[in-house]
């Protein structure tokens, strides 16, 4: 009889989306046995500033939510959300949520930032399905923190397509993005994947082993980080054969 393993560790989760699929089936994959992911709910129309600014009023219900749920971790899915509003906005929008909730709330895209940084990648490729002001917003934002982009691949895809997207079409664009990024820009430190409804997270393990260089995803970034520190028991290690980040590290 396999003996029942209980949560030892509640992810909270604020997803864009009405619906959770992707998001979810990438994080069974990956995250470890025992860490639960609870999750709200926005409504995101479209890939705008005014769309995300229609839904702060759900986003903080809905960490208000989550934090009555007790979780461990609070997170926000949507690299979009937090490249609309902008870095300056988007940390003060943390800062007040922090607040609210009584513990750190973090984004997908500060959770790639935080893992940039712990891998020692300065200069990235960076790869995404939308449009190409979208990801000039991404580049934007990460300049910000340090990260320098020197090569990017866009689809060019609405909200809509990307939400009906085929997962193995998917994982092949993943795949063909990599493949031109490194071509690129083989100095590249780093590879970035964003977007949670992207099926790619078997498409980042097949890019790090054939170019030997970190290839984050939402779920890969945003799960380290919200596991980063914990001393909760019984933890579960990370498997580190889904991503390099998953590898432990010396600390300096």
């Amino acid at each position: 009889m396999v003996d029942p393993i209980a949560p030892w560790h509640r992810f909270g989760y604020v997803i864009p989306h009405r619906h959770t699929d992707m998001d979810g089936y990438q994080f069974a994959r990956v995250a470890p046995d025992g860490m639960m992911m609870v999750t709200t709910q926005l409504d995101l129309r479209e890939y705008s500033l005014a769309a995300v600014e229609e839904q702060l009023p759900t986003l903080r219900e809905g960490v208000g939510i989550l934090a009555a749920r007790s979780v461990d971790s609070l997170a926000i899915s949507g690299v979009p959300l937090a490249a609309s509003l902008g870095i300056e906005r988007m940390r003060a929008l943390l800062d007040e949520l922090s607040q609210a909730a009584g513990m750190r709330c973090s984004t997908d895209l500060e959770n790639h930032i935080l893992a940039l940084h712990s891998l020692g990648a300065t200069r990235i490729a960076l790869g995404t399905r939308w449009p190409e002001a979208l990801t000039d917003a991404i580049v934007d934002y990460l300049a910000a923190a340090g990260i320098t982009v020197t090569a990017r691949r866009f689809a060019d895809r609405d909200l809509q397509r990307n939400k009906n997207a085929d997962p193995l079409a998917d994982h092949r664009l993943a795949l063909q993005m990599g493949r031109e990024l490194m071509a690129e820009a083989p100095e590249a430190e780093a590879v970035l994947l964003p977007g949670g409804l992207w099926f790619a997270i078997h498409a980042a393990r097949e890019l790090e082993a054939e170019f030997d260089v970190a290839v984050l995803t939402n779920i890969t970034s945003t799960v380290w980080a919200s596991l980063d520190g914990v001393e909760a028991a019984p933890v579960v290690p990370l498997d580190a054969t889904w991503t390099r980040l998953f590898a432990p590290r010396a600390e300096n």
